[in-house]
């Protein structure tokens, strides 16, 4: 294949960035895109190239695949870089880019066919001998049909969207009463992320908890694991913390794990970043969940205990480049990521868009800010509300905890709303810090990790020590009054109107 000259981040925000760096660091010039609502982006003044590609709304914007396809033939770009979200899972735009010309840095349509959408990468599973959650193989056509098959494997169950993932389209159902207005939710929202509102169902495992392999594989046949990330820090199915190498996974288990996961990888001809997410339930038995055929917001983590930059390595393998090696890399050191997010997580994580005054982002040694905003920036309400992620990286998992806490005190967004404190008392958390959390662990600690008894506690110390020294200060005053009178304390120290004056 022809060398790329130039690439165009079919994306926004933080991975758009992301991309470009390291475009920049390859020499290759990098070309955005954005929508009205993002003209004063920051990924717009990173790029060389900036092209409007539409209205705010994503579906009249970064997910229309003609305006995306005439922004990268008007700039004379090459290559496309999807991102993750929007159009990056979708087979239809990978044969559009490859109808125009142009190389599409990700899978091929087929590999996507076969693993982007949920149902069918849950079938073809099967058929290779991958365990999976017990689910539906086909989408539903209606809720009658949903409601037939959560009877028949029983509640709790998971409505999930096909075409899609990070939490979008997702629903749990406890009963049965509740179904409909889940059903709907989640077909709404996978409408609104993948233009796809088909859903299907999983039965939901109790205190799982989510691990997942990130594997590579070029176009010669070679297929590697680099390791798992463990994401069980959720909260409405979508992650806030992840961590490399997961504090549970064993050695053995992660060669089993790593196994399964290029053998799902090579089944249907997978090339590039991918991603096979597990469930792993409390006897430690692992099943497949789905597969991100694109690169994942939680790569960081992974790059930190590898050495490797995955971005650098999906341009080198979408030019028909063999993988550097193709041995398992061992893990070395640990690293944790936060996702830093515009909302309050108070009101029930209501988004908190609006104008950023002032930012102050952590440094120092292995600390790292993948951001979209900047002072001065206005977080847009029409778009998901991360808008950085924050990764640290030390010899061991308690000093990137401790790493992590100290780059969080130091991190300050003013304007709007985040979830910085949040983040803090999740990493400070006894359960977290012990290692073995599952997926219930922010719903379940929910209220103590907002802080608000130990605001609460604050509020009380401030009033009783305002009181005590109130009290302090009058049983002073009554008890100087009598040698103030006789003239032999000065009035200084009385401290009482007027006491300064002269007579």
């Amino acid at each position: 294949m022809a060398r790329i000259k130039k690439v165009l981040v079919a994306n926004r925000g933080e991975i758009a960035i992301r991309v470009m760096r390291t475009c920049r660091e390859l020499g290759l010039p990098t070309v955005a895109v954005f929508s009205e609502a993002d003209r004063s982006a920051l990924h717009t003044r990173f790029a060389d190239e900036a092209y409007c590609v539409g209205p705010a709304p994503s579906r009249e914007s970064y997910l229309v695949i003609d305006n995306i396809i005439d922004a990268a033939r008007r700039s004379g770009a090459d290559a496309i870089h999807p991102g993750y979200g929007f159009l990056s899972e979708n087979p239809t735009f990978v044969r559009a880019c490859e109808k125009a010309g142009l190389t599409f840095i990700g899978p091929p349509a087929s590999a996507m066919d076969a693993m982007g959408d949920k149902v069918r990468a849950r079938t073809n599973m099967m058929k290779a001998g991958v365990p999976v959650v017990p689910g539906t193989t086909a989408p539903f056509a209606n809720v009658e049909e949903a409601r037939t098959y959560a009877k028949s494997i029983g509640y709790p169950v998971m409505l999930k969207a096909s075409g899609g993932g990070g939490g979008k389209g997702m629903r749990r159902v406890d009963r049965e009463e509740d179904l409909d207005s889940a059903w709907r939710t989640a077909r709404s929202e996978a409408m609104s992320a993948f233009n796809n509102d088909t859903v299907y169902m999983e039965k939901f495992l109790d205190q799982p908890h989510h691990i997942e392999i990130q594997v590579f594989a070029d176009m010669h046949g070679n297929c590697i694991h680099l390791n798992e990330r463990e994401c069980s820090a959720q909260r409405r199915n979508q992650k806030v913390v992840e961590e490399a190498p997961s504090p549970i996974i064993s050695v053995e288990m992660r060669k089993a794990m790593g196994e399964v996961a290029v053998k799902a990888a090579k089944a249907v001809g997978y090339v590039g970043a991918g991603t096979i997410e597990f469930l792993v339930d409390a006897k430690r038995n692992f099943y497949f969940l789905e597969m991100n055929t694109r690169l994942q917001v939680e790569h960081p983590v992974t790059e930190w205990t590898t050495g490797i930059d995955l971005v650098a390595w999906q341009i080198h393998v979408a030019q028909g480049g063999v993988l550097p090696f193709v041995r398992p890399v061992q893990p070395r050191g640990h690293a944790i990521e936060v996702r830093v997010y515009a909302e309050d997580p108070a009101t029930n994580f209501m988004p908190s868009p609006g104008k950023i005054d002032s930012v102050r982002v952590p440094s120092g040694p292995y600390v790292r800010d993948d951001s979209g905003v900047y002072p001065g920036y206005t977080v847009p309400n029409v778009y998901d509300p991360m808008i950085s992620k924050l990764s640290v990286w030390a010899p061991t998992r308690m000093e990137a905890i401790l790493r992590m806490k100290r780059a969080l005190s130091e991190y300050s967004l003013k304007g709007i709303t985040t979830n910085l404190r949040y983040l803090e008392h999740i990493v400070s958390h006894p359960e977290f810090m012990k290692g073995d959390y599952d997926t219930g662990f922010l719903p379940r600690e929910h209220q103590k990790l907002l802080g608000e008894k130990n605001e609460k506690l604050t509020k009380a110390s401030l009033i009783a020590a305002a009181v005590y020294a109130h009290q302090r200060g009058e049983k002073q005053a009554a008890s100087i009054a009598p040698a103030a009178a006789a003239g032999t304390v000065s009035t200084w120290r009385t401290g009482r109107p007027n006491s300064w004056k002269r007579s």
